[in-house]
C-alpha cells in the first residue's frame, strides 16, 4: 500500500511533500533531506508580529512583558510600564528566545479626536499578523472603531479585558459575605460584550485576563482560539514562544516538538552525515545538538530561564535544579549523544523494519534504517526526559500539582 504523509504531523506544504516524494522516488536521499532541512529552517524563522493596543493604563506593556517571560522591572528588556501613557510610538519587543516572534506595544487610543484609520496608518498596520485590543474597564467607542477598521483591512483582532484580578480583590473587600467569583466574572464579561454590541460589534468574543498571571481566567481559551485560527506555521511559532506557565502548555510544546522528530532524524542521517566511530550509525551530530538544545530552551531548563523563574517565585534556584534528572539540562555534547546512540543502536536494528513500514515517506527506503531509528529513538528519549523535568520544575516552583 502506498505510504502517505499524515498532515496532523506537521507544518509542511503540499508542494514540499511533492518535492520530497519526487526526490525519494528518484533515489536522491540527499535532495530529500535538503528539502526537509529547508522546511525545518523555515519553521525556525517564521515571523510572527503581534500588535498590542488599548487605552493608556490598561496594562498593554505589562501584557507584552508577561508574554515574553519578562518582569516589568527588567531594565534591559522590559517594555516600559506606568499609569500614564509611556508608549508614544509603535515599539517592537522581540521574544528573548524566539527573536522571530515580536510583540509590538502600540501607542494608546484614548484621545478625544481618535481616528482609527489614521492610527492604523501611523503604526504600519500591514506588518502585524493580528491585533490584541486591551481594556482595563469597559470597552468604549474607540476600541470598537479600531476593531471595525482592522476588520476592513483584512486583519484579525481579539478583545482582552485586563486587571480582572484587581476587580475581584476589590469586590471581595466590599462584599465579604456575598462574594461569588464566578458570578462576578460573568458580570464583567457580559458588561464588556454589551458595551461592544452597543458600538455595533456583532457577536464579540471577550477574554478576561490577569496580566500578571496568565494561568487565571480566560487566557487558555484565548490561546486555544489563536491555535485554531492561526496558519499552522504561525501557530508553531506562537506555541513555542509561550511562557511555560502550565502543564497544558508544556504538553502542547512536547507534542509539537515530537511531531518534528521524523524530519530531524531523516535529515541527520542523510544531510552531510558522517559515520559515528564504533557504531553502525551515520548522522549529523551538529543537527542533533542543535535540536536537543532547542528542546531544553523551549522547556525553560537552561540556566538563565531557571534563574529567572527562581527569582519570580522567590525560591533558591538550587531547589528547581534539584528536581531535574536529564543530563542535557547541564550539558549537551557529542559525548552524551555518543553514549545514548550506543544504547539506541540495538533497539534500532529491531525497530527498523517496523518504522520503515509505518512512518510517512519512508515506506520505500531500506538504506539507513538503523541510523534513522537510532537517532529518532535518541530524540524521543531526551524529549520525554526534558518534558518530565519541565513538569517537575513547574510543580516545584508553584509547590502544587497544577
Amino acid at each position: 500500500m502506498e505510504q502517505t504523509l499524515d498532515f496532523e504531523y506537521d507544518c509542511i506544504t503540499e508542494e514540499e511533500v511533492s518535492e520530497i516524494r519526487h526526490a525519494l522516488e528518484s533515489g536522491d536521499l540527499t535532495e530529500a533531506a535538503t528539502k526537509i532541512l529547508e522546511n525545518l529552517e523555515q519553521l525556525d524563522n517564521v515571523k510572527l508580529d503581534i500588535a498590542i493596543t488599548g487605552e493608556s493604563g490598561s496594562g498593554k506593556s505589562t501584557f507584552v512583558n508577561v508574554l515574553r517571560g519578562i518582569e516589568d522591572d527588567d531594565e534591559e528588556d522590559a517594555a516600559a510600564t506606568g499609569v500614564t501613557e509611556t508608549t508614544m510610538v509603535a515599539t517592537q519587543y522581540p521574544h528573548p528566545k524566539h527573536p522571530n516572534v515580536s510583540l509590538w506595544d502600540l501607542p494608546g487610543i484614548g484621545t478625544p479626536n481618535f481616528s482609527a484609520e489614521k492610527y492604523l496608518q501611523q503604526v504600519n498596520f500591514e506588518i502585524y499578523d493580528f491585533f490584541i485590543i486591551i481594556a482595563s474597564e469597559r470597552f468604549k467607542s474607540n476600541h470598537a472603531k479600531l476593531a471595525i477598521e482592522i476588520q476592513k483591512m483584512g486583519k484579525s483582532f481579539y478583545f482582552l479585558r485586563s486587571k480582572v484580578d484587581s476587580d475581584l480583590d476589590a469586590s471581595k473587600k466590599r462584599r465579604k459575605s456575598t462574594y461569588n467569583e464566578e458570578k462576578i466574572l460573568n458580570q464583567i464579561r457580559e458588561n464588556c460584550i454589551q458595551s461592544l454590541k452597543a458600538e455595533c460589534i456583532d457577536s464579540p468574543n471577550v477574554f478576561l485576563i490577569s496580566s500578571f498571571d496568565l494561568t487565571l481566567f480566560d487566557f487558555q481559551a484565548f490561546e486555544e482560539k489563536l491555535e485554531r485560527e492561526l496558519p499552522s506555521h504561525k501557530k508553531h511559532a506562537f506555541l513555542l514562544a509561550l511562557p511555560n506557565m502550565s502543564l497544558e502548555i508544556l504538553k502542547k510544546k512536547k507534542e509539537l516538538m515530537m511531531s518534528e522528530i521524523w524530519k530531524v532524524a531523516f535529515t541527520s542521517c542523510c544531510a552531510a552525515a558522517v559515520p559515528v566511530p564504533g557504531l553502525s550509525v551515520i548522522c549529523d551530530t551538529a543537527i542533533l545538538i542543535k535540536t536537543l538544545t532547542s528542546y531544553r530552551d523551549n522547556f525553560g531548563l537552561d540556566e538563565q530561564s531557571l534563574q529567572k523563574l527562581a527569582e519570580k517565585v522567590d525560591k533558591p534556584v538550587e531547589d528547581l535544579q534539584a528536581v531535574i534528572k536529564s543530563p542535557l539540562a547541564k550539558e549537551i555534547s557529542y559525548d552524551i549523544i555518543y553514549k545514548v546512540l550506543t544504547k539506541a543502536v540495538g533497539g534500532g536494528v529491531m525497530l527498523a523494519e517496523y518504522i520503515l513500514s509505518t512512518i510517512p515517506v519512508f515506506g520505500s527506503l531500506t538504506a539507513g534504517a538503523i541510523s534513522y531509528t537510532s537517532t529518532s529513538w535518541l530524540l524521543k528519549s531526551f524529549l520525554e526526559e526534558l518534558s518530565q523535568d519541565a513538569k517537575n520544575v513547574l510543580i516545584k516552583a508553584l509547590e502544587t500539582s497544577v
